[in-house]
Parts: C-alpha cells; sequence; structure tokens
C-alpha cells in the first residue's frame, strides 16, 4: 500500500464557520441526548489524564497518550483555524504499494510493487493511481526520492480560481515546507487545468520549492489529453501546442492498478459520493430507527438524572455503548455488516466520548479494511447529528491505511456538521502537516481509555461529595 496523505491547505480568509446553536437542555429530547454526548462540552480520557498529572507532578504519562486528545473541553473556545491556501483533496505518497511504515503487513497487505516516474508519461500515468481519483483544477504535486525518482509523498491542492497570486504563494509554500519536512530532495508537479489558473501556481512553485532545497524535475500542465512543459522550450519534444498523451497502457498505469485494492474514479466528487449520506428506503429505516435509539438514550438519561450526578449519566450511556460497538467491530472483521436499527443505536451511542475513544482505540492497522467498511457505513447511514463520531473514525483508519483523500472527505463530514468538533480538527491539522500515515498511531489502549474516563468519573463525584450513588 502507498503511504498516503494529504495537503489540505485552504483559502487564506476562508473561514471554517461559525459554531452550531446551542442545544436545548430539556431532558429526554434528541437536543438534551447530543448536549449530553457532544465533543464540545465534555473532557475526555486526555483531560482526566491532565488533571492526575496535576495533582502528581511527578507522575509520568504513558507514552501513548500525548496524540489524539487536546483537552477536548477547551475545543468550545477554540475558533477556527484561518485557511491558508486552496482546499486539497488529500494524496498518495510512498515510492511502492506495500504496507505503510508502521502498519502490521497484516489482512490485504498490498504487494511489493515500486512505481518509478522517469518521464512525463511516467507522470501523468500514475497520478490518477496515487489519488484514486482523475484530478481536475487542481495542482498536484510529487515528491520523489533521487536518483530513481521513486514516489514518496503526493500533494493534491485545487487551483485558486479565480488566479489569485497569493493563493498561489501559499500553495507553493505549503508544499516546499512539506517536502523540506519530509527529507525530500526532489520533486515532479502537474497542473490539470487552462494555463490561466495553473500558470500562476506553477510559476509560484518554480520560485519558492528550490530555495527549500527541492530540485523540481518537471513541472506540466495537463488539459484535454495533451501536456505542456515549463521547464522545457525545445519545440522538438515540447512544441507550443502540446504534447498528446494517453496513459492507459503505461507501464506505470498498469504496475499501480495491478497493486491497486480500488479503481480510478473519475472525480473527487465522486470519492466524497462514497461517504454521503444514504437515501431512499435505507434513510427512512434509519429515521425510524435513530428516533428508538434516541428514546432508549433518554431513559437511560433519566434514570441516572434522578441520582443528581453527571458521572452517572456518562457511565450509563458508555456501558451501553462500549459493549454495542465493540460487538459491531468484531462483527466487521467477521466479515459481516449492520442493519439499520443497530447502525442506529451504534451512531447514537457513539456520541458518547468514551465509547468513541475506546472504539478509536481499537482501530488496529492489521484489520483497517474491516474498519473502513465499518465506519464508512456509519457515516452514511448516521442521522444528522450524528455523523461526527463516525466520520472523524473513518477520517483516522482512512489516514491510518495510505488514504489521504478519503481522510479528507471524511473530515468535511464531521466538520460540514460540526465546525468545532476537536477530533476532526485534529485529524485535518495531522494530514494538512503532511504528517505520514506511520504517525497514524493509536492515541492510547483500551485500558487506558477506560482507567482515564474512571479517574474524570472518580473526579466528578469528588467534586460532588454529597450526590448519592446509582
Amino acid at each position: 500500500m502507498t503511504q498516503n496523505l494529504s495537503a489540505g491547505v485552504r483559502a487564506p480568509d476562508d473561514d471554517l464557520g461559525a459554531s452550531s446553536p446551542g442545544a436545548d437542555d430539556t431532558v429526554g429530547s434528541p437536543e438534551a441526548i447530543r448536549a449530553k454526548q457532544s465533543d464540545r462540552t465534555r473532557p475526555t480520557a486526555q483531560a482526566a489524564a491532565k488533571r492526575k498529572a496535576q495533582r502528581r507532578p511527578s507522575a509520568q504519562k504513558p507514552p501513548q497518550q500525548k496524540s489524539h486528545q487536546k483537552s477536548q473541553h477547551k475545543s468550545q473556545q477554540d475558533q477556527p483555524r484561518q485557511q491558508q491556501a486552496s482546499r486539497s483533496s488529500g494524496a498518495r505518497s510512498g515510492a511502492t504499494a506495500s504496507p505503510s511504515p508502521g502498519t502490521s503487513n497484516g489482512e490485504h497487505a498490498w504487494p511489493q510493487r515500486r512505481v518509478r516516474i522517469g518521464s512525463p508519461d511516467a507522470l501523468l500515468a500514475v497520478v490518477p493511481w496515487l489519488l484514486e481519483f482523475e484530478p481536475s483544477n487542481s495542482m498536484v504535486v510529487v515528491g520523489t526520492e533521487l536518483p530513481r525518482a521513486q514516489v514518496r509523498i503526493t500533494l493534491r491542492y485545487d487551483l485558486p480560481d479565480p488566479a489569485d497570486a497569493r493563493g498561489a504563494a501559499a500553495i507553493a509554500s505549503h508544499a516546499a515546507n512539506v517536502l523540506a519536512a519530509q527529507g525530500i530532495d526532489s520533486a515532479s508537479a502537474v497542473g490539470y487545468g487552462p494555463a490561466h489558473l495553473v500558470t500562476p501556481v506553477a510559476d509560484a512553485l518554480r520560485e519558492v520549492v528550490p530555495q527549500a532545497g527541492v530540485v523540481v524535475t518537471e513541472l506540466l500542465r495537463a488539459e484535454n489529453k495533451r501536456y505542456w512543459s515549463y521547464l522545457c522550450a525545445e519545440p522538438g519534444c515540447c512544441p507550443p501546442e502540446g504534447v498528446s498523451f494517453d496513459v492507459t497502457d503505461h507501464p506505470a498505469a498498469q504496475t499501480m492498478a495491478a497493486a491497486a485494492s480500488a479503481r480510478v474514479l473519475s472525480s473527487r466528487a465522486e470519492l466524497a459520493a462514497t461517504v454521503a449520506t444514504v437515501e431512499g428506503d435505507v434513510a427512512e429505516a434509519m429515521d425510524r430507527a435513530t428516533r428508538k435509539a434516541e428514546e432508549q438514550v433518554a431513559q437511560l438519561i433519566a434514570r441516572a438524572a434522578r441520582s443528581g450526578r453527571q458521572a452517572s449519566i456518562r457511565r450509563l450511556i458508555a456501558t451501553a455503548g462500549l459493549r454495542a460497538v465493540g460487538e459491531a467491530i468484531k462483527r466487521y472483521r467477521r466479515g459481516s455488516t449492520v442493519g439499520p436499527e443497530t447502525a442506529a443505536w451504534l451512531t447514537v451511542v457513539l456520541r458518547d466520548l468514551r465509547v468513541r475513544d475506546d472504539a478509536w482505540a481499537r482501530m488496529l492497522p492489521e484489520h483497517r479494511v474491516a474498519h473502513l467498511r465499518l465506519w464508512t457505513d456509519l457515516t452514511r447511514m448516521a442521522r444528522p447529528g450524528y455523523v461526527c463520531s463516525p466520520a472523524s473514525l473513518l477520517a483516522f483508519v482512512a489516514w491510518q491505511s495510505g488514504n489521504g483523500a478519503l481522510a479528507n472527505v471524511a473530515i468535511d463530514r464531521a466538520l460540514a456538521e460540526d465546525p468545532y468538533y476537536s477530533m476532526a480538527r485534529l485529524l485535518r491539522e495531522a494530514v494538512d502537516s503532511g504528517a505520514p500515515p506511520s504517525l497514524a498511531r493509536l492515541p492510547m489502549t483500551p485500558e487506558e481509555v477506560a482507567a482515564s474516563y474512571d479517574e474524570l468519573e472518580a473526579d466528578d463525584d469528588e467534586d460532588d461529595p454529597g450526590s448519592p450513588a446509582v
């Protein structure tokens, strides 16, 4: 499997959006259920660990704790990050079709097939397979490793439209920074689209990337099955009218096709459609099942509310949710699926952060194919208000699996529902920064998640010692 990551840079002044309206706190309503489980209103296992460390300064944190959860109780205070350049989709990197560094060579491991970019035709043949969709109105930057020109990293950016010098400079700066941070010494790039949109970005890349110590070995514009070179002015090989190309039977494309676990989609929109909300009979069944699941959770909340303890509410929901999600993970690993009633219950209980974080901690890379199916199904089937958790888990597993394009469209779905959802924002920061899948490590073990939440609930009990026990 080729390693996959995403640039994810955006327009400098394009804000992520406003927070969703505050929820009605009426116990038993869908809004109240969501508020009780909100990513923005509850501290997480990381917060509990931080509080423990503050009480015992000499205590050492478990080495895995630092990765995934910034005190999420602070997330409601966070302001959306300012976007920095045109939005990118996601990119695949790595010269080989082999398992990502740091992951197990387990189920569905890709065969070792090395692809080298040694010509414009080879570059054009490989790019769609690296992205897993046909790019358009895009600048694709492929970091390679000398002397064999093997692919190390790929970044795709939307072209600023209309053309914008500031946006072009931001794309070039981001690409240069990521390439340099990855220790890459050479790069090729292809702009897909009309000259008036591609040329400003190409010019910026030619100026900025070499300043980072990266040699630009090829820089093309492709449109309507013809390409033009920005580095070659010889009319014999690069005529003004461009060079026609057809990479269908190119050896590099055939090698990638033989190694790939998926087909090349026609566009990024088609990729986004693979995680879009279901419609028709399934959607109607999910509506009914979700209302039923909300009623079940409302009963748990009402039962716990009589005790007057906030921790009791979390404990009851988590107990029910942990069992259901654990069984769903096992079912998908066995090759099975779930129906609307089970899916609805899962999406509702996954709003509880302990349930979500326990699921996150169980995303072992050797089962990544099964996990991709699970979270894709739940992301598509989830009703409004319940998309963030499965979509964010899908994004993590996609990044872990080397599919940055899928990670980005999953993050898009989560942030479309809640622009402040902290897990999705953290994952976006990771893939935007060019972090490779080898860094998509599990943040905690299930045992550490359980211990942290147990301590959090114990702290809540200490803060309200007069409350009766459930």
